[in-house]
């Protein structure tokens, strides 16, 4: 039978809880405002990408959902509870950040060990990342000997060998080339799809952010506030990349989002 009255409110209460919930926040470095005041629920399993000119405070609102800084005011709940660095999600930066005297394998195998996951499963399980990202076969690869497309892959393996329910991007993509960057959007798009991991995704790109995201938010100009929120109605699934964008559709919310960047700029 299932609980009523007040058992029943609360449960309801918990299950409508979003993953993340922020609740009027600012942050200032000194005298100056990067972010805010700025209030935003993100339900779990969302792909929200935060989009904007540089400086509005993307990556500063990313280090904060990470646990990295801490508001200057108001409050940030990831699961219910402050967020903790390395704890309460999995980062993946603009640079891999690898470990270049450890193998393709070590990287992965070092977070493994930091995730408490016991020295004979980390072999399967690293595997079973490396294949997620498209490096099967190439745990045994130096760092030096593999491009940069792939190093990113790797740092995306790393980040999901924490097994947090949260991963974090912070512009992964920005430093590749064009195909690189549309290949491994692709990868993550996928891997999204396969998951109920909840993603926060900062770019500059407008045609990046509509790929992606599930939820666009575009920041003002510092002090980064939101300018626009907006659902993504696209299909996660069953549709051709290049097929989703050249539709009509695509092409009409990629402008959107650019004319909102734009004017968030100029504001």
């Amino acid at each position: 039978m299932s609980p009523s009255g007040p058992l029943a409110d609360q449960k309801d209460s918990r299950a409508a809880e979003p993953h993340i919930r922020l609740d009027a926040v600012t942050h200032a470095y000194g005298d100056v405002t990067a972010v805010g005041p700025l209030s935003l629920d993100v339900p779990a399993g969302e792909f929200l990408v935060l989009v904007g000119a540089s400086g509005c405070g993307k990556s500063t609102l990313l280090r904060l959902i990470a646990g990295f800084e801490r508001p200057t005011a108001g409050e940030i709940r990831v699961g219910g509870a402050s967020p903790e660095p390395g704890v309460s999600s999995g980062v993946v930066f603009q640079q891999p950040r690898l470990f270049p005297w450890k193998s393709v394998g070590g990287n992965v195998d070092l977070a493994l060990e930091y995730a408490g996951v016991p020295r004979s499963a980390r072999p399967s399980r690293r595997e079973e990342l490396l294949e997620r990202v498209g490096l099967e076969g190439m745990s045994d690869r130096r760092i030096w000997e593999i491009s940069g497309g792939q190093q990113q892959r790797v740092a995306i393996a790393r980040a999901l060998a924490a097994e947090t329910s949260l991963l974090l991007l912070d512009e992964p993509f920005a430093a590749l080339d064009a195909l690189t960057r549309e290949r491994l959007q692709e990868d993550l798009r996928a891997v999204s799809t396969q998951s109920s991991r909840t993603s926060v995704f900062v770019t500059h790109s407008a045609d990046e952010a509509v790929f992606l995201g599930s939820r666009i938010v575009v920041l003002s100009r510092s002090p980064g506030r939101i300018a626009l929120d907006l659902t993504v109605d696209l299909p996660r699934s069953g549709v051709d990349a290049d097929e989703l964008r050249g539709s009509p559709r695509f092409a009409a919310l990629r402008a959107r989002v650019g004319h909102a960047v734009k004017e968030a700029a100029a504001a």
